[in-house]
């Protein structure tokens, strides 16, 4: 049985006529860039989210990109950001001129390790950002305390968790600010790229505004120079239609998380660590990551099955090339480099069936005993 990373047909079919009728009334309209659909998601999310403000913007990456410069990141600056996850936390940064000052990871949650950030605190700190990675918060409290402290911002990179909770509150709504990514493959994706920042007050959602405008309140006269951040008008409705099943969505990723655990145990594949759900916290589950041995060999075997499966980061920021200069080498963040050497993830999209979760964990398991 052939069972895809992602099925987004899946979770299409069902909102087909929804979808379309939405997108129709786009194109009837003819209000193509910032229009009543954005508007209405971004006070729909706000709502959902908890936050004070919630913008639209082009792609997580454009948030990240924003918050960043709302904060007023640049050359000569630090932000402190984990040396393990996508590309654009430690992009966003590097393009501003600024310098991503990397911390490890913890082992078993993938995130942050908050115990390493204060001693990276310098003059030159302009921002933290800490990563809820693959559905689950970092431990935001001690980087809250440390926030209020030296009155350094935190940016949540919240791009793959929207849903996730910490402590009660939503995971974008605990610092400055919060990026998230629309995505296709995320919990709640658009049909191309899209994202949202939130905002901690209303001065900030009114300055990620700006940005995402060319830095223009009116049009052609600009305050600061911001850039094109803005989302599409069909994407904003069609995440309108989308938003409406996410609880049930995450719901149903979190029960089919629960399946692989019962699945694994029963076949006694102890040498695979299973995620792990940190207390006070939720896990959306955007990703099911476990760790095997002999990492490359499982992966090379479930594809050929026909297994869909990935690795959520081969190789960390301080090992990239175009971070080089700034002199990290090998061994530098070691739970960053085991992550990266052992991690593997597994089909956990709401559709997935009992029956093709019991085939992965079979594949798994055939793997392991070659």
């Amino acid at each position: 049985m052939a069972v895809p990373l992602l099925d987004l047909d899946a979770q299409y079919r069902p909102l087909r006529s929804a979808i379309l009728t939405a997108v129709t009334g786009v194109c009837d309209s003819q209000r193509y860039i910032l229009g009543p659909e954005t508007v209405a998601l971004e006070q729909e999310l706000a709502a959902t989210l908890g936050a004070a403000d919630a913008v639209g913007v082009s792609s997580g990456t454009d948030a990240l990109l924003a918050a960043l410069m709302a904060v007023g990141v640049g050359p000569g600056d630090e932000v402190i950001t984990p040396a393990y996850s996508f590309f654009a936390t430690a992009g966003g940064v590097a393009r501003l001129g600024a310098t991503p000052v990397f911390v490890d990871i913890e082992h078993a949650t993938f995130n942050l390790n908050v115990d390493q950030v204060a001693a990276k605190v310098t003059p030159k700190t302009k921002a933290i950002m800490p990563v809820h990675l693959f559905g689950q918060c970092a431990d935001m409290e001690p980087l809250l305390r440390l926030s209020e402290s030296t009155s350094i911002p935190l940016i949540e990179d919240a791009c793959q968790s929207i849903g996730a909770t910490y402590g009660g509150r939503a995971a974008g709504t605990l610092g400055a600010f919060g990026c998230f990514s629309f995505f296709p493959s995320k919990n709640l994706g658009a049909f191309g790229d899209g994202g949202l920042v939130t905002a901690a007050t209303a001065d900030s959602g009114r300055k990620i505004r700006l940005l995402r405008s060319h830095g223009a309140a009116t049009k052609y006269f600009h305050d600061e120079v911001g850039g094109n951040f803005r989302l599409d008008e069909i994407q904003a409705a069609i995440l309108r239609v989308k938003l409406t099943s996410l609880d049930d969505w995450i719901r149903a990723r979190q029960r089919n998380a629960q399946r692989y655990r019962m699945l694994f145990a029963e076949r006694q594949l102890n040498e695979v660590v299973l995620p792990a759900e940190a207390p006070g916290r939720t896990h959306i589950y955007n990703q099911f990551v476990i760790r095997v041995p002999n990492r490359d060999a499982v992966k090379a075997h479930l594809l050929a099955a026909g297994i869909g499966c990935e690795i959520y980061y081969p190789r960390p920021f301080h090992l990239q090339r175009c971070f080089a200069h700034l002199g990290y080498r090998a061994g530098a963040f070691p739970e960053s480099e085991s992550a990266a050497a052992d991690s593997l993830a597994l089909p956990i999209y709401a559709e997935l069936t009992e029956g093709q979760q019991q085939e992965v964990v079979d594949t798994v398991g055939a793997a392991l005993r070659r």
